[in-house]
Formats: structure tokens, C-alpha cells, sequence
């Protein structure tokens, strides 16, 4: 493996996971929003990773094109686990009944996410050093 096609999969890397830090802190902004442009309250968003070939870093097709893999996010889905209902006759998106939905989003586990994918950013940070220091190493001992 070339060093391109290692920086291509930990760059991919690094780009998924700031896009999960992205959606984590749109869940943990909304935590109270009661209403939202589409109607009723703020809905827990979720990242979905699935693994891509790096073939488009392949200078020469290869039958291990494959095994090069990179992530991407295949998409944003929204969490239907029921809403928090809470008595509030006071609130003014209180139902007729006095219960307000509030979304369906929990701060800890929302904490505990942000920690996973600060983790899995730094890992690749650590991953792409990785790979440009043997380049380094590479070139001095071509001197």
C-alpha cells in the first residue's frame, strides 16, 4: 500500500467522524426544542458509516482494490424512539391535556457519543502521523 491510499483512508476517516460530531451537536442543541420547521418537536438524529473502496486512489487496478477501505457516512437517519411526554398545562405547546412532547434525545448518551467519536477522530489523527512519519523515514533513507 502506497502512502496516498493510507492518507485517502484516514482522511475519510477524519471526515466521517467530524460529520458525526456535527449531527451529535445538533441532537445536543435541540434537547428542549419543542418545535421545528417540519412541525412538533426536535428528532435524535443518527450517522450511518458504511465502508468504501479507496479504488479511485489506485494508480493501477488491482484485484486488492478492495481491501483498501475507507469510510463514508451512507446516511442520516432519524431515531424513533417514542418523545419524552411531560405535564406542563402551562407551556405553550402544551396539548389539550396539558402533557408537552419533548424530543427524544438524552444528553449523557448524547455525551457519551461525542466521546466515541472524538476518540475514533483522534485515532485517525494518530493513524495519519503514523503514515507521514514512515514517509519521512522512507525519504531520508533515500538520501
Amino acid at each position: 500500500m502506497d502512502i496516498e491510499k493510507a492518507f485517502a483512508i484516514s482522511a475519510s476517516g477524519l471526515n466521517a467522524q467530524k460529520r458525526r460530531l456535527e449531527v451529535i451537536s445538533s441532537n445536543l442543541a435541540n434537547v428542549e426544542s419543542t418545535r421545528t420547521a417540519e412541525g412538533g418537536p426536535y428528532r435524535r438524529k443518527d450517522v450511518i458509516f458504511a465502508t468504501t473502496p479507496v479504488a479511485a486512489a489506485l494508480e493501477e487496478p488491482t484485484d486488492f482494490a478492495e481491501i483498501y477501505q475507507g469510510v463514508k457516512i451512507s446516511k442520516i437517519v432519524m431515531d424513533n424512539t417514542p418523545l419524552r411526554k411531560v405535564f406542563e398545562p402551562q407551556h405553550p405547546d402544551a396539548d389539550v391535556d396539558g402533557y408537552v412532547l419533548y424530543p427524544n434525545v438524552n444528553g449523557v448518551s448524547e455525551m457519551v457519543n461525542m466521546l466515541s467519536a472524538l476518540r475514533s477522530y483522534d485515532a485517525n489523527v494518530t493513524a495519519l502521523d503514523a503514515s507521514k512519519s514512515m514517509a519521512l523515514k522512507a525519504l531520508e533513507i533515500g538520501r
